[in-house]
């Protein structure tokens, strides 16, 4: 997490920030609010403000926010008395942190403030395959378009390979796509010069620049405008960009995740999304299953919710009882693990005894979640059937010869990459002649071998 401190470095400051350095934050530091704000400006991100309360914050947070930057601050300070604190508070700050520090609280803090506490867990076999996929690609150069509902973990699979990746330490940018309007995105994504458009006061440094040597997420790509992918492609294709008014390119050295919950192959046929730039994104394709295909997941994330909520809230951690977790399985979760992840927030808060039961979890209306609603007792929903289709495929592996299991692993890598032997021979690590032995080898038994999809060329993009 990327930490800029907001104020004179004196000693209580000085050492909070060793504590967050500590728990791995990248620190810079500026002493006055104005500077922040150019500083970001500058393409220098941070992911968290942390700001002497002497500070005008609301000035700083408005002078970010007219520069279209958001980032989230925190207040802190010596012999700052409760008034102080609620100014703060009431002037944007998310959180106060008073000095001296206490290494517990500070840690509390970036993790609830930057929200990087999102680890990627599975225990269903489903799911356990398109991680097995995400760490073969990881650290490859290949641009990865990652696929599913909302709510399924797209991001977190985005950060899951970042953290895997050659570029673990560098940054990790992402911009949502659905949330800035069309005439906005473009100098959010590019940045732009001084005086280039009304309201232009300085230079922008744009996402791509601040993402230079790390990776850049574009979440929910599929609501890029058709015009700005033009833009965006010849960004990829170059490895240059276009800051919005300049008059020279700029190199940039990314690289590009993004998500969708849409079939793009469906919108590049009605006209919403560009064909050539789908082949450029879609080098290797991750889709995250829906949480009601993957129940092995539910106990094990529910679970590990209790726990962060628990702890964020200062109650005890308590247990899910089994009829509690029966009635989990047996839901649909039709907003996947955002949704489960809500619910067990506010089981955690509304739970009485010593177990968290059924009564205490309850759906957006308010309503508890019936562990009798999804079949009987959950055993016979779909969800509890998937769950016995997933053991069953576990347990069909055992036995098979390590022959059987490579042939699964190539040909499933092969689909994967829409059918291209250079980037699957890549992730595999194996040769491109290896591999075309091995299918050469499968077609004689039979074997249906997938080929390249219409409209990619040999390095797996689109053609001229």
């Amino acid at each position: 997490m990327r930490l800029l401190v907001v104020g004179r470095l004196s000693g209580q400051l000085a050492t909070a920030v060793k504590m967050a350095m500590a728990h791995g934050a990248k620190v810079s530091h500026v002493e006055r609010g104005d500077q922040a704000t150019e500083q970001l400006r500058r393409g220098q991100g941070a992911d968290l403000l942390m700001v002497d309360y002497r500070i005008d914050i609301a000035g700083l947070i408005a002078a970010n926010e007219a520069e279209r930057i958001h980032v989230p601050v925190v207040a802190c300070g010596v012999d700052a008395d409760a008034k102080d604190a609620a100014d703060a508070i009431r002037a944007g700050a998310k959180e106060f942190i008073p000095l001296p520090p206490e290494a517990d609280l500070i840690a509390a803090v970036l993790s609830a403030v930057a929200d990087d506490d999102r680890p990627l867990i599975s225990a269903d076999p489903s799911m356990k395959a398109v991680i097995m996929l995400a760490d073969q690609v990881a650290r490859s150069e290949a641009s990865i378009l990652i696929t599913g509902e909302s709510g399924v973990g797209k991001e977190v699979m985005a950060r899951y390979l970042h953290n895997g990746s050659k570029r673990a330490d560098r940054p990790f940018i992402s911009v949502n796509c659905a949330a800035i309007p069309d005439n906005l995105l473009e100098s959010e994504l590019f940045g732009h010069e001084k005086g280039s458009f009304t309201g232009a006061m300085a230079r922008r440094i744009g996402k791509f620049e601040e993402a230079d040597g790390g990776t850049l997420l574009l979440d929910e790509i599929s609501e890029m405008d058709v015009r700005l992918q033009a833009k965006l492609l010849r960004a990829i294709q170059e490895r240059v960009i276009d800051r919005v008014g300049g008059t020279k390119p700029v190199p940039v050295n990314i690289r590009i995740i993004a998500t969708s919950n849409r079939d793009l192959a469906k919108s590049v046929a009605e006209g919403t999304f560009r064909e050539d730039l789908l082949y450029r994104l879609n080098v290797v394709n991750l889709r995250l299953p829906a949480l009601r295909e993957r129940p092995g997941d539910i106990s094990v994330l529910a679970d590990h919710f209790v726990k962060k909520y628990a702890a964020a809230n200062g109650v005890p951690v308590r247990p899910i009882s089994a009829d509690a977790r029966r009635a989990l399985i047996s839901h649909r979760w039709n907003g996947n693990v955002r949704e489960l992840e809500n619910a067990m927030h506010r089981a955690v808060l509304l739970a009485v005894g010593p177990e968290i039961d059924v009564e205490a979890i309850r759906l957006p209306d308010g309503q508890p979640l019936s562990a009798g609603s999804h079949g009987a007792a959950g055993y016979d929903s779909p969800a509890a059937r998937a769950a016995q289709t997933a053991d069953a495929v576990t347990r069909a592996h055992v036995g098979q010869t390590v022959a059987q299991m490579e042939k699964t692993l190539i040909l499933d890598t092969l689909s994967h990459c829409l059918g291209n032997r250079t980037h699957a021979a890549n992730i595999l690590g194996i040769s491109i002649r290896t591999l075309r032995n091995k299918l050469n080898e499968y077609a004689d038994e039979g074997v249906q071998i997938i080929a390249p999809q219409s409209g990619v060329a040999a390095s797996g993009y689109a053609a001229a």
